[in-house]
């Protein structure tokens, strides 16, 4: 059986109205009956409203995709807004998902108290350094020898506590063949320079 803290507004009540009275499951019945008719309100003297603090949304920043040379070094920017000072509680972890696989992303480095901790996925674990300056709000890092099956998305997660709230940034890495930029920028400037040459080469020509 169980016991209910109620204020009781009867007009056949001798208490005064909102005075408590222990009412048990027996005593319903009598209260409720049709000689007791009245109304019966229950309040909470136990639990008081809690008032919950609004916690701002924190915001990180990386770009969207970023090609890379096949053996080179890539820096993944990642930068972040927060309206709380940056302290040793702040972190910032690193995940990394291969294209094409629809697993969960896994953890490749975890940065907290000024110091760096691998992840848990070996492909990363001796290629990848932190490169980021907290106080100025930067988390990036670099990855070492940029390798094909290093083709996927990176994300990038900010913790500020209080500031916990927000979206992780992602960048989709595409990892190219070494000398591919370069020669597609040649192939651009040769053809530009053709092009000036034959307009100058073009006889002028006046309409009347």
């Amino acid at each position: 059986d169980f016991t209910m803290k109620t204020v009781v507004f009867l007009s056949n009540n001798k208490k005064k109205p909102g005075q408590y009275s222990d009412v048990t499951r027996s005593d319903l019945g009598s209260v409720l009956a049709p000689s007791g008719i009245g109304s019966l309100h229950c309040s909470d003297a136990v639990n008081k409203p809690r008032i919950l603090s609004a916690v701002s949304a924190i915001e990180i920043f990386s770009p969207v995709e970023l090609f890379v040379e096949n053996g080179t070094t890539a820096t993944l920017t990642c930068s972040f807004k927060s309206k709380e000072a940056v302290s040793s509680a702040t972190s910032v972890t690193w995940s990394f998902q291969p294209d094409g696989e629809n697993t969960q992303q896994t953890v490749i480095l975890y940065h907290l108290g000024g110091t760096s901790y691998p992840g848990s996925l070996a492909q990363f674990n001796v290629r990848v350094e932190w490169a980021g300056d907290m106080n100025k709000r930067d988390a990036s890092i670099r990855v070492l020898q940029m390798q094909f099956k290093d083709n996927g998305t990176f994300s990038c997660d900010v913790k500020n506590p209080p500031d916990i709230t927000g979206q992780s940034s992602h960048t989709r890495v595409l990892v190219i063949v070494g000398g591919v930029i370069g020669a597609v920028i040649g192939i651009i400037l040769i053809s530009v320079v053709t092009y000036l040459i034959i307009r100058r080469q073009e006889p002028q020509h006046d309409y009347e």
